[in-house]
Protein backbone atom coordinates (compact mmCIF):
# COMPACT_ATOMS: atom_id res chain seq x y z
CA UNK A 1 0.00 0.00 0.00
CA UNK A 2 1.64 3.40 -1.21
CA UNK A 3 1.53 5.38 2.73
CA UNK A 4 0.09 8.68 3.75
CA UNK A 5 2.84 10.50 2.53
CA UNK A 6 3.27 8.68 -1.52
CA UNK A 7 5.67 6.90 -0.81
CA UNK A 8 5.31 2.72 -2.41
CA UNK A 9 5.93 -0.07 -0.12
CA UNK A 10 6.34 -2.95 -2.71
CA UNK A 11 7.86 -2.35 -5.98
CA UNK A 12 8.24 -4.65 -9.23
CA UNK A 13 10.59 -4.73 -11.30
CA UNK A 14 10.01 -6.85 -14.46
CA UNK A 15 13.58 -6.87 -16.32
CA UNK A 16 15.16 -7.28 -12.74
CA UNK A 17 18.59 -6.96 -14.01
CA UNK A 18 17.78 -3.94 -16.85
CA UNK A 19 20.07 -1.20 -15.72
CA UNK A 20 17.37 1.57 -16.06
CA UNK A 21 14.82 -0.29 -14.02
CA UNK A 22 17.72 -0.93 -10.93
CA UNK A 23 18.22 2.88 -10.84
CA UNK A 24 13.99 4.02 -10.96
CA UNK A 25 13.91 1.40 -7.56
CA UNK A 26 16.97 3.12 -6.23
CA UNK A 27 15.64 6.49 -6.58
CA UNK A 28 12.33 4.83 -5.29
CA UNK A 29 14.34 3.59 -2.05
CA UNK A 30 15.63 7.41 -1.82
CA UNK A 31 12.19 7.74 -0.50
CA UNK A 32 12.79 5.13 2.30
CA UNK A 33 13.01 1.68 3.12
CA UNK A 34 10.75 -0.92 0.86
CA UNK A 35 10.51 -4.39 -0.36
CA UNK A 36 11.56 -5.08 -3.75
CA UNK A 37 10.50 -7.88 -6.17
CA UNK A 38 13.26 -8.56 -9.09
CA UNK A 39 11.55 -10.76 -11.67
CA UNK A 40 14.49 -12.05 -13.96
CA UNK A 41 15.17 -14.78 -16.08
CA UNK A 42 16.52 -18.00 -14.91
CA UNK A 43 20.23 -18.29 -14.93
CA UNK A 44 21.08 -14.26 -15.32
CA UNK A 45 24.55 -13.74 -14.41
CA UNK A 46 23.12 -10.34 -12.84
CA UNK A 47 21.05 -11.32 -10.26
CA UNK A 48 22.86 -11.56 -7.64
CA UNK A 49 24.54 -7.98 -8.49
CA UNK A 50 20.75 -6.66 -8.60
CA UNK A 51 20.11 -7.84 -5.27
CA UNK A 52 23.14 -6.69 -3.85
CA UNK A 53 22.67 -2.98 -5.55
CA UNK A 54 19.42 -2.64 -4.02
CA UNK A 55 20.16 -4.21 -0.70
CA UNK A 56 22.72 -1.85 -0.72
CA UNK A 57 20.33 1.06 -1.35
CA UNK A 58 18.08 0.78 1.35
CA UNK A 59 15.67 -2.11 0.68
CA UNK A 60 14.15 -3.69 3.63
CA UNK A 61 13.90 -7.08 1.29
CA UNK A 62 14.88 -8.11 -2.22
CA UNK A 63 13.01 -11.45 -3.65
CA UNK A 64 14.16 -12.97 -6.88
CA UNK A 65 11.66 -14.74 -9.02
CA UNK A 66 11.97 -16.69 -12.48
CA UNK A 67 10.75 -14.41 -15.79
CA UNK A 68 11.22 -15.60 -18.80
CA UNK A 69 10.02 -13.35 -21.36
CA UNK A 70 8.74 -16.00 -24.39
CA UNK A 71 7.20 -18.23 -22.34
CA UNK A 72 4.43 -16.63 -21.91
CA UNK A 73 2.30 -19.93 -20.22
CA UNK A 74 4.42 -19.63 -17.31
CA UNK A 75 3.35 -15.39 -16.63
CA UNK A 76 0.24 -16.10 -14.53
CA UNK A 77 2.08 -18.04 -12.24
CA UNK A 78 5.04 -15.54 -11.79
CA UNK A 79 2.59 -12.78 -11.66
CA UNK A 80 0.73 -14.03 -8.33
CA UNK A 81 4.40 -15.04 -6.98
CA UNK A 82 4.95 -11.13 -7.26
CA UNK A 83 1.60 -10.81 -5.28
CA UNK A 84 2.09 -13.58 -2.94
CA UNK A 85 3.30 -11.73 -0.01
CA UNK A 86 1.03 -8.66 -0.51
CA UNK A 87 0.12 -5.87 -3.14
CA UNK A 88 2.25 -4.30 -5.06
CA UNK A 89 2.61 -0.19 -5.63
CA UNK A 90 4.80 -0.08 -8.52
CA UNK A 91 5.09 -2.54 -11.23
CA UNK A 92 8.22 -1.04 -13.23
CA UNK A 93 8.10 -2.87 -17.15
CA UNK A 94 11.76 -2.21 -18.32
CA UNK A 95 12.86 -5.51 -20.65
CA UNK A 96 13.68 -5.57 -24.08
CA UNK A 97 16.05 -7.46 -26.66
CA UNK A 98 17.88 -6.04 -29.70
CA UNK A 99 20.23 -7.54 -32.14
CA UNK A 100 21.92 -5.97 -34.92
CA UNK A 101 19.39 -4.46 -37.18
CA UNK A 102 20.51 -5.56 -40.14
CA UNK A 103 20.48 -9.34 -39.20
CA UNK A 104 17.11 -8.69 -37.46
CA UNK A 105 14.66 -8.05 -40.70
CA UNK A 106 16.51 -10.98 -42.73
CA UNK A 107 17.03 -13.85 -40.07
CA UNK A 108 13.25 -14.73 -39.28
CA UNK A 109 13.90 -17.05 -36.06
CA UNK A 110 15.63 -13.66 -34.59
CA UNK A 111 13.13 -10.84 -35.48
CA UNK A 112 10.18 -13.30 -33.77
CA UNK A 113 12.55 -13.61 -30.52
CA UNK A 114 13.01 -9.63 -30.52
CA UNK A 115 8.87 -9.12 -31.47
CA UNK A 116 8.02 -11.82 -28.59
CA UNK A 117 10.12 -10.22 -26.07
CA UNK A 118 9.43 -6.71 -26.39
CA UNK A 119 6.20 -6.52 -27.65
CA UNK A 120 4.37 -9.75 -26.60
CA UNK A 121 5.80 -10.41 -23.56
CA UNK A 122 5.46 -6.54 -22.79
CA UNK A 123 1.23 -7.27 -23.27
CA UNK A 124 1.39 -10.30 -21.48
CA UNK A 125 2.35 -9.54 -18.29
CA UNK A 126 0.69 -5.69 -18.86
CA UNK A 127 -2.51 -7.72 -18.06
CA UNK A 128 -1.77 -9.44 -15.93
CA UNK A 129 -0.29 -6.78 -13.54
CA UNK A 130 -3.41 -4.68 -14.64
CA UNK A 131 -5.68 -7.41 -13.13
CA UNK A 132 -4.02 -7.34 -10.45
CA UNK A 133 -3.98 -3.87 -9.60
CA UNK A 134 -7.34 -3.26 -11.32
CA UNK A 135 -8.50 -5.28 -8.23
CA UNK A 136 -6.79 -3.81 -5.25
CA UNK A 137 -7.76 -0.92 -6.35
CA UNK A 138 -4.61 1.41 -6.97
CA UNK A 139 -1.25 1.30 -8.49
CA UNK A 140 1.11 2.53 -10.90
CA UNK A 141 2.62 0.98 -13.71
CA UNK A 142 6.03 2.37 -15.01
CA UNK A 143 6.49 1.09 -19.05
CA UNK A 144 10.06 1.76 -20.62
CA UNK A 145 9.37 2.65 -24.28
CA UNK A 146 11.66 4.56 -26.25
CA UNK A 147 11.68 7.85 -28.52
CA UNK A 148 12.90 4.98 -31.32
CA UNK A 149 9.19 3.70 -31.42
CA UNK A 150 7.33 7.02 -32.16
CA UNK A 151 8.11 6.98 -35.80
CA UNK A 152 10.50 3.91 -36.48
CA UNK A 153 13.35 4.45 -38.54
CA UNK A 154 14.98 2.32 -41.28
CA UNK A 155 18.04 1.67 -39.48
CA UNK A 156 16.76 -0.09 -36.85
CA UNK A 157 12.82 -0.88 -37.62
CA UNK A 158 12.59 -4.35 -35.89
CA UNK A 159 12.71 -3.43 -32.95
CA UNK A 160 11.76 -0.06 -33.02
CA UNK A 161 8.38 -1.66 -34.42
CA UNK A 162 8.29 -3.70 -31.28
CA UNK A 163 8.47 -0.95 -29.00
CA UNK A 164 5.83 0.82 -31.38
CA UNK A 165 3.65 -1.82 -30.07
CA UNK A 166 4.48 -1.68 -26.30
CA UNK A 167 4.04 2.52 -26.58
CA UNK A 168 0.93 2.05 -27.79
CA UNK A 169 -0.59 -0.49 -25.86
CA UNK A 170 0.87 0.79 -22.73
CA UNK A 171 -0.85 3.98 -23.56
CA UNK A 172 -3.92 2.60 -23.94
CA UNK A 173 -3.84 0.70 -21.08
CA UNK A 174 -3.51 3.37 -18.55
CA UNK A 175 -6.82 5.16 -20.53
CA UNK A 176 -8.59 1.72 -19.53
CA UNK A 177 -7.18 1.47 -15.68
CA UNK A 178 -7.71 5.31 -15.04
CA UNK A 179 -11.17 4.69 -13.74
CA UNK A 180 -10.14 2.27 -11.19
CA UNK A 181 -7.21 4.77 -9.58
CA UNK A 182 -4.55 2.52 -11.26
CA UNK A 183 -1.97 5.22 -13.46
CA UNK A 184 0.46 4.28 -16.10
CA UNK A 185 3.45 6.10 -17.31
CA UNK A 186 5.20 5.34 -20.43
CA UNK A 187 9.21 7.26 -20.51
CA UNK A 188 10.15 7.46 -24.01
CA UNK A 189 14.11 7.87 -23.77
CA UNK A 190 16.55 8.86 -26.71
CA UNK A 191 20.03 6.52 -26.13
CA UNK A 192 20.63 6.23 -22.46
CA UNK A 193 24.75 5.46 -21.14
CA UNK A 194 24.04 1.80 -20.35
CA UNK A 195 25.53 -1.60 -21.62
CA UNK A 196 22.36 -1.96 -23.56
CA UNK A 197 23.47 0.63 -25.55
CA UNK A 198 26.99 0.62 -24.87
CA UNK A 199 27.97 -1.22 -29.11
CA UNK A 200 26.39 1.83 -30.53
CA UNK A 201 27.77 5.11 -31.58
CA UNK A 202 26.46 8.08 -29.26
CA UNK A 203 23.89 10.29 -29.87
CA UNK A 204 22.89 13.62 -29.40
CA UNK A 205 20.90 13.91 -26.55
CA UNK A 206 22.28 10.54 -25.09
CA UNK A 207 21.55 10.41 -21.08
CA UNK A 208 22.07 8.51 -17.88
CA UNK A 209 20.41 5.97 -16.49
CA UNK A 210 20.38 8.11 -13.60
CA UNK A 211 18.75 11.14 -15.12
CA UNK A 212 15.89 8.45 -16.31
CA UNK A 213 15.12 6.89 -12.86
CA UNK A 214 14.29 10.24 -11.56
CA UNK A 215 12.00 11.70 -14.44
CA UNK A 216 10.21 8.28 -14.21
CA UNK A 217 9.76 8.54 -10.50
CA UNK A 218 9.06 12.03 -10.26
CA UNK A 219 6.28 11.65 -13.46
CA UNK A 220 5.07 8.77 -12.24
CA UNK A 221 4.12 10.82 -8.76
CA UNK A 222 2.65 13.52 -10.76
CA UNK A 223 -0.01 10.82 -12.44
CA UNK A 224 1.62 11.93 -15.67
CA UNK A 225 1.19 9.54 -18.71
CA UNK A 226 3.62 9.90 -21.12
CA UNK A 227 7.48 11.38 -20.66
CA UNK A 228 10.53 12.16 -23.14
CA UNK A 229 13.99 11.47 -21.74
CA UNK A 230 15.24 14.15 -21.95
CA UNK A 231 12.03 16.23 -22.84
CA UNK A 232 13.70 17.61 -25.77
CA UNK A 233 12.73 15.07 -27.56
CA UNK A 234 9.04 15.95 -27.44
CA UNK A 235 9.63 18.58 -30.17
CA UNK A 236 12.40 17.08 -32.27
CA UNK A 237 9.60 14.27 -32.27
CA UNK A 238 6.67 16.16 -33.61
CA UNK A 239 9.17 17.92 -36.34
CA UNK A 240 10.04 14.05 -37.25
CA UNK A 241 6.73 13.01 -37.44
CA UNK A 242 5.46 15.51 -40.41
CA UNK A 243 8.39 15.29 -42.45
CA UNK A 244 7.50 13.38 -45.49
CA UNK A 245 9.08 9.78 -45.84
CA UNK A 246 11.19 10.53 -49.16
CA UNK A 247 12.57 13.34 -46.96
CA UNK A 248 12.72 11.61 -43.70
CA UNK A 249 14.55 8.23 -45.19
CA UNK A 250 17.58 10.55 -45.95
CA UNK A 251 18.01 11.63 -42.59
CA UNK A 252 21.04 10.47 -40.89
CA UNK A 253 19.14 8.88 -38.29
Amino acid sequence: MINAVGNPQTLLLLGGTSEIGLAICEEYLKKGPMRVVLAALPGDPGRNGAVAKLTAAGATKVDVIDFDGIDTASHPAMIDKAWADGDVDVAIVAFALDGDPEELWQNQRKAVQVANVNYTAAVSVGVLVAEKMKNQGFGRIIAMSTVAGERVRRSNFVYGSTKAGLDGFYLGLGEALREFGVRVLVVRPGMVRTKFSSHVKEAPLTVDKEFVAELAVRSSDKGKDLVWAPGQFRYVMMALRHVPRPIFRKLPI
